[in-house]
């Protein structure tokens, strides 16, 4: 299952809900991980990267972990810092499981990704809500001042949510609202998976 939508829209509320409550094995896999590695950048330069363009993602790399998960195997996920905005040298193991929970801001963007999906689900959230939400978790989660979360999310977080996250949704099984429940969006979400069977 794929869970696609803007930023802060609440897609991990959504899969940590999953986790807790799905009768079965769960594997996450977070598409942020998969941001390219920019350690041969000054962190300045870095810093100015657009990290919203679909261009900052290693697509290929995440569509061959993919694969690999729907054929059995394991993978060693990438483990990406956001404050210094490189890949460690460290990775995370994944299992293959009775359900795998992807998420990302661009998702659905990609379809080669969507095509290895068994269920996409869009979480739909308004601009206001989802920038009151991005300050806080941005400087207390990633080491920046309100000031830049702000900055960054004017500049290329909403302008590429426009370009590129919004028109993702066509092709959503699923589009739920982000300003509900996660209880109530976890029903809708079972139901959809149930039915997909």
């Amino acid at each position: 299952m794929g869970i696609a939508g803007g930023s802060c829209s609440g897609k991990t509320t959504i899969v940590d809900t999953l986790v807790e409550t799905f009768e079965g094995t769960v594997s996450t896999v977070a598409f942020d991980s998969y941001y390219r590695d920019q350690s041969h950048m000054a962190l300045g330069e870095r810093a100015q990267v657009n990290y919203d363009h679909p261009d900052s993602l290693d697509v290929e790399l995440f569509v061959s972990d993919l694969r690999s998960l729907r054929n059995g195997e394991t993978i060693d996920t990438p483990v990406y810092d956001m404050s210094t905005h490189t890949r460690s040298s460290k990775s995370r193991i994944v299992a293959p499981s009775d359900l795998v929970v992807l998420d990302g801001i661009l998702l659905l963007a990609f379809s080669e990704i969507t095509d290895l999906l068994d269920l996409a689900v869009f979480i739909e959230a308004s601009e206001d809500v989802r920038f009151s939400r991005r300050i806080p978790r941005d400087v207390q989660e990633r080491g920046r001042t309100a000031e830049q979360s702000s900055a960054q999310f004017k500049n290329t977080v909403q302008p590429m949510h426009d370009e590129y996250v919004a028109p993702s949704i066509r092709h959503a099984d699923l589009v739920i609202d982000g300003e509900q429940s996660p209880q109530r969006s976890l029903s809708e979400i079972m139901s959809a998976l149930y039915s997909s069977d």
